[in-house]
């Protein structure tokens, strides 16, 4: 029952729009690198009425995780299941 209610919780917070400045909390970066993301369409954001943007926590943290580095042992280990 617990569970349920925290994942509810969980699930409601993804759906929040976020504000500019709390996105730029949230990922940890400055307000000028966040609006040259905006502005390039690097990041995923909306803009109703055409005047102030907000961001998905779910589109921001999909951005995020979108990026992922392999690490030396994933390469290593992809390297060798080739070659065997």
């Amino acid at each position: 029952m617990l569970r349920i209610g925290i994942e509810k919780m969980l699930s409601e917070q993804l759906c929040q729009p976020m504000s500019f400045a709390e996105a730029c909390k949230y990922l940890n970066v400055s307000k000028s690198y966040l609006y040259k993301c905006t502005h390039k369409n690097l990041i995923p954001y909306y803009k109703p009425g055409g005047k102030k943007i907000f961001f998905s926590k779910k589109d921001l943290n999909d951005w995020i995780f979108k990026y992922r580095i392999k690490s030396d042992s994933e390469i290593e280990k992809i390297i060798s299941e080739e070659y065997t």
